[in-house]
């Protein structure tokens, strides 16, 4: 007779509104101790609000949450952290000035007058040691690769004595070495009858190291499955609700025209006086998606940057259509027709403070038809121009006045969409565009990048992710250590292990 785990987590009619909207509707969660519990769905499906609930960080508007069987109020994270409840964010909330040591402990109410700090390092060592999280301790955050970041967050948990860890989407920011030494602590700890919450868009890891599986869609509990026996195409279309396409791989390629845009011998050099890019050349044509592949940190960055305007290069040059753009400034590039869509949604492409339609007044405040006598702007028309957009891209916001933090992001993504891409762009930059989105958000992107391809605009495409590459690309240009190490001609037909070796310079 098989073992009958012990409930850890019950969550019961979990209510959470904002804005008038409910991003949680009567949902019911259960997590076991020694369990790996996953919570898919799409971007904005209600899977951070429900664990941020958990976590202390909400309070649900209505609903119980119980402990071991015993109901328990989170009014904050000390509280949950107090019944142990730890959650490790998609953003890590480490101080790199700070050593391991002491962002272990930092925060924690009972800390002695004089820090006994041997025994404190001796504790984490031992931890590190139990669960294989490799570490160490009187290292600067700083200094640390993202994998061992994250591992420091786990420690953090775990020293404060930790029964249930939430994880939102783990890795997203990870190589697949690291994603598997992640796996492996997870591992570790349901072993010890730990009870693990990974909240996740990524399917096929997902079934790897998940025992059961939740889907949430439009803040509704969708269905509870065991991880074994069901197919990421049953998983996929329980998230969006309806099969998927596979846009990328089914859309037809159109032949592609000459030079739209192009860059020459591009020098730039990053804070340190080093060249992070070091005489650059490329050319992408109307009509063609140029992918772009590297390890982080190689010079994509600085690349984009460069091509949106945002950057003035040390040497080389700038063309559209054969006009120079080198130095124009970053609204010359706009009213060129180039379109930037950056990585950080929050940071760079959008205002977190301001509402959706300021937002999406942004590149066009200071022309007609937005502009109104040179000195004002026309807010009927702003709304319109927001209200026609966001429904043409399917945006799912509370209203054009609420401010843009509250959007999931594949929402976020959708809105920098619609601004960016019009029937005047001639050039696309996209970096990262499906980061940290799921299935059917990725899908949008696709696409609406294809259909931005086949009306004649050129697409730069930077991507970790080797399949969207070879999937969507006509080309790829690899980077490693600021330069163009190899170009890829024929994607679809391409060693994978090729463009690895390319990406770790070897040409």
């Amino acid at each position: 007779m098989a073992e009958t785990k012990k409930v850890l987590v019950s969550m019961r009619g979990i209510d959470k509104i904002f804005y008038g909207q409910h991003a949680n509707r009567g949902v019911d969660f259960e997590l076991l101790a020694g369990e790996v519990h996953s919570i898919l769905g799409e971007n904005g499906a209600g899977k951070t609000t429900l664990m941020n609930c958990l976590a202390g960080i909400y309070l649900p508007d209505a609903g119980t949450i119980s402990i071991e069987g015993s109901h328990v109020f989170l009014p904050n994270p000390k509280a949950a952290i107090d019944n142990g409840i730890g959650m490790v964010h998609q953003h890590f909330m480490l101080v790199p000035g700070f050593t391991v040591w002491e962002n272990i402990i930092l925060g924690l109410g009972d800390i002695p007058l004089i820090i006994k700090k041997d025994e404190i390092i001796e504790r984490i060592r031992e931890i590190s040691a139990k669960y294989g999280l490799s570490v160490n301790p009187e290292a600067s955050v700083w200094q640390l690769s993202i994998g061992e970041q994250q591992r420091v967050e786990i420690l953090k948990m775990l020293y404060r004595g930790t029964k249930v860890l939430i994880l939102d989407e783990p890795t997203s920011v990870l190589t697949p070495q690291e994603t598997r030494e992640l796996f492996k602590t997870l591992k570790n700890m349901v072993a010890a009858g730990h009870g693990i919450v990974l909240i996740s868009h990524k399917i096929e890891e997902i079934m790897e190291i998940s025992d059961r599986l939740t889907v949430l869609r439009k803040g509704l509990r969708v269905a509870t499955r065991q991880a074994a026996g069901i197919s990421k195409e049953e998983i996929a279309e329980m998230m969006v609700g309806h099969s998927l396409e596979g846009a990328a791989q089914a859309a037809g390629r159109s032949e592609p025209r000459g030079v739209v845009f192009e860059c020459s011998d591009i020098t730039v050099r990053g804070e340190r006086g080093a060249k992070a890019l070091n005489g650059v050349s490329l050319s992408i044509r109307g009509g063609e998606i140029l992918g772009v592949a590297g390890v982080d940190g190689n010079g994509q960055d600085e690349l984009c940057e460069v091509l949106a305007g945002l950057l003035p290069p040390e040497s080389g040059s700038v063309k559209i259509e054969g006009r120079e753009l080198t130095g124009a400034g970053t609204r010359a590039y706009i009213e060129s027709g180039v379109s930037y869509i950056p990585a950080d949604r929050k940071g760079v492409g959008l205002v977190a403070g301001m509402n959706v339609a300021e937002n999406m007044a942004l590149k066009g405040y200071c022309r007609p038809p937005m502009e109104k006598g040179r000195l004002f702007i026309d807010w009927p028309r702003v709304t319109d121009f927001a209200a026609e957009r966001v429904k043409d891209y399917d945006v799912q916001i509370p209203s054009l006045l609420a401010p843009v933090r509250v959007l999931s992001g594949g929402n976020l993504q959708k809105l920098m969409l619609s601004r960016e891409i019009s029937d005047s762009t001639k050039v696309i930059i996209a970096m990262q565009p499906t980061w940290g989105l799921d299935v059917g958000a990725a899908e949008f992107v696709h696409k609406r990048l294809i259909e931005a391809r086949e009306a004649g605009a050129a697409v730069l495409l930077v991507s970790k992710d080797l399949q969207e590459l070879t999937s969507l690309s006509d080309r790829i240009a690899v980077m490693y250590s600021g330069g163009i190490s190899g170009v890829i001609e024929e994607p679809q037909n391409s060693d994978i292990e090729k463009i690895g070796l390319l990406m770790a310079g070897v040409k």
